[in-house]
């Protein structure tokens, strides 16, 4: 017990022997000793040999006895009108009518909104009376501590908070403080609760993957931490029943350098297996490193063995969009090192003192430069920050050279050559930039926007690499040698998910190939168009949707031992043969959907379903493949993913449940933000 000033406890005396209207030979007893919680809100009061318990809040007197337990003492808190945070019920309804009994059983965590119409939405189900476990009863609280423990570990989980906050000094008394009732949990406690909700939130995402429609995509990150650490993020990516873009992390493993790539193929497919989703998977999504070729070829010869690929797997080695755009940066910034260097300490020059800048500003008017921006350094964690450096000095180049002659301790001046190929540095970064912009600026963005702009960095490149000037030119063919190995691998699948847009088919294809190919672009179209038939085909044998209605037994993943898998290809060719129209055929004949800014492409898909199909099955799988996996944060990020190091100290498995969990109560919590919104919307119109 903390000590007390003498003049406070004194005053306690006086005012629990007035409330016990007794003599002044009772005394307040010590009660730190004592373990129930419950004393932090009662005087224990001894007069002779009797025990009297004083509210603290309301001053009743209850029995103080050893032998009468805290039970009575527990209810009168429950029940007493002073006590601060006890009439929850009232707060809730402050200002409304009372009508009938409350509950809050169905106001689960991830409903717990900050904004107001969450808020609106939450106190409407309040307000609507109904019930369940009695946690609100006519004003009377039951407080449910397992219920508590698992919000708090909820609320651990989806901050990202430190499990051992629940061991803080400050955190503790807060608590005790604001329901004394609560038994808060040790670190090993909330630890196992954290376990709990996962394996709660795993089974939610395992039913949800079993009934999916179409198939999945994944995608493998590598994340590191303190101490060399590294860590394996598989991901699924895929198009549910309501034609929404979603993604789970499904694992993340701590990996060991030492690991061969047939061991890290077997990781990833013992992965699979256990999510039971090794017959539905679709594409792998891999950075652009040759490590990962033959743990893809693994992965891929395992699953067509089982013909659980479209066209054995032609579309199966994806490689990220953001990450050779991230390559191709790091070639640019290694290349242009030593000017970029000399660009760097002029800014930190003039920088250096306000008599510099002030010389520098007159420098730039005597130049004739006008522009307003600032002359910053760079971040080196981020590479965009560096372009924006390039672009602004090079507004003010002209000032440089004066401010060389005007200042004679000015001595890393660029030359002219050097402004001029600082110039064209800036062209290879803010292609770069705009690109990046448009791969992460949208959360879920589908397989179809990357086509348009990677043809524009494929032109840029040819382009560039036909510069006069030796050092532009070397670095371009830098670019384009790396550049083409991730369109080797990933142009087919880019075309095809373009041609499935309905604003552009075939046509965006046959605008960018001639300019890409030249004579060659004939040949690369037919390759195009031979793979997108071939896949119609794939999803057209093995769909229950066919015209012929082949039973989805003998779909891809479904039972090997279809002896007349072959009948149903007979099937499916004879009706080709009699020049039925398919649905790739109507598809690609209709005229071009109007270009909008606000075109969605998966309710396209969605409203026509019934006229294409198996080709909207097909789309479904093709338009969930992860073209590029790195969002905002990480796009420009020069770093690879780092865990925060108070997790990288936890077991392997409590750091999955941690970062798997989280991820799938943030989808829920954005779900149920969207579903707020909408229902706060419906009540206003029915207000109206």
């Amino acid at each position: 017990m903390h000590a007390t000033p003498k003049k406070f406890f004194n005053s306690r005396i006086a005012t629990v022997l007035e409330a016990m209207e007794i003599e002044e030979e009772a005394v307040i007893v010590n009660s730190s000793r004592l373990k129930s919680v419950v004393w932090n809100d009662f005087d224990r009061v001894k007069k002779g040999d009797t025990f009297v318990a004083i509210c603290r809040h309301c001053k009743r007197k209850l029995s103080g006895s050893s032998t009468s337990g805290t039970s009575h003492l527990r209810n009168h808190l429950i029940r007493c009108r002073r006590r601060s945070n006890h009439d929850i019920s009232q707060l809730l309804t402050r200002g409304k009518k009372k009508e009938g009994p409350l509950a809050i059983s169905n106001f689960s965590f991830a409903q717990e909104q900050i904004n107001g119409d969450a808020v609106s939405v939450v106190r409407t189900k309040f307000e609507q009376g109904h019930t369940r476990d009695g946690l609100f009863n006519n004003g009377i609280v039951n407080f449910d501590n397992r219920r508590s423990r698992l919000d708090l570990a909820r609320m651990i989980i989806l901050h990202g908070y430190p499990l051992s906050m629940v061991e803080h000094i400050g955190f503790r008394i807060f608590v005790r403080n604001l329901q004394p009732l609560f038994d808060i949990a040790t670190f090993d406690g909330v630890e196992a609760d954290c376990r709990e909700i996962y394996l709660m939130e795993r089974q939610k995402v395992y039913e949800e993957l079993d009934k999916l429609p179409g198939k999945i995509s994944l995608s493998a990150d590598t994340w590191t931490a303190s101490g060399d650490a590294e860590y394996l993020c598989l991901t699924a990516h895929y198009i549910d029943d309501s034609w929404h873009l979603k993604k789970k992390i499904l694992n993340f493993l701590t990996t060991d350098p030492s690991q061969t790539e047939d061991m890290l193929s077997e990781v990833i497919m013992t992965s699979l297996r256990n999510w039971d989703i090794d017959r539905k998977l679709f594409s792998v999504t891999f950075d652009n490193y040759a490590t990962y070729d033959k743990i893809v070829s693994r992965i891929r010869e395992q699953l067509c063995q089982h013909r659980f690929l479209y066209c054995d797997g032609q579309l199966f080695d994806t490689r990220c969009a953001a990450n050779v755009i991230k390559l191709m940066v790091q070639d640019t910034l290694e290349t242009a090192s030593q000017i970029i260097h000399k660009v760097r300490e002029s800014i930190r020059y003039v920088r250096s003192s306000q008599a510099t800048q002030e010389k520098f500003t007159e420098m730039a008017q005597i130049a004739g430069v006008d522009s307003q921006k600032c002359l910053n350094l760079d971040n080196s964690f981020y590479w965009n920050s560096t372009y924006i450096m390039i672009e602004t000095a090079l507004e003010y180049k002209d000032a440089f050279p004066l401010l060389q002659e005007h200042d004679s301790r000015y001595a890393m001046c660029p030359t002219v050559t050097e402004w001029d190929r600082i110039s064209a540095i800036a062209s290879f970064l803010k292609l770069f930039v705009e690109v990046s912009n448009v791969f992460a600026g949208s959360k879920y963005p589908t397989a179809n926007t990357y086509f348009p702009d990677i043809c524009d960095i494929h032109l840029q490149l040819i382009e560039w690499c036909q510069n006069s000037d030796d050092f532009v030119n070397s670095l371009a063919l830098k670019l384009k040698s790396r550049f083409d190995e991730y369109w080797k691998k990933c142009s087919l699948a880019l075309a095809i998910a373009a041609i499935l847009d309905p604003r552009f088919k075939m046509q965006l294809v046959k605008y960018y190939y001639p300019q890409i190919y030249g004579p060659s672009a004939p040949d690369c179209i037919n390759i195009v168009s031979d793979c997108m038939k071939a896949l119609y085909n794939g999803h057209a044998i093995y769909s229950p949707l066919a015209p012929n209605g082949q039973a989805e037994a003998s779909q891809v993943g479904g039972a090997n031992n279809d002896r007349l898998t072959g009948f149903d290809k007979f099937i499916y060719e004879t009706s080709v043969s009699n020049n039925i129209k398919s649905d790739l055929d109507n598809y690609l004949e209709e005229k071009l959907f109007p270009r909008k800014d606000d075109f969605n492409i998966l309710n396209w898909w969605k409203v026509h379903t019934p006229r294409y199909p198996i080709l909207s099955m097909m789309a479904r799988n093709i338009l969930g493949m992860p073209m590029s996996k790195a969002s905002l944060e990480y796009v420009f990020n020069t770093g690879n993913k780092a865990l925060e190091p108070y997790r990288s100290s936890l077991r392997s498995d409590t750091l999955q449940a941690l970062m798997c969990a989280q991820d799938w109560m943030r989808d829920e919590f954005e779900d149920s933000k969207a579903s707020s919104s909408t229902v706060t919307l419906a009540l206003c119109y029915d207000a109206k």
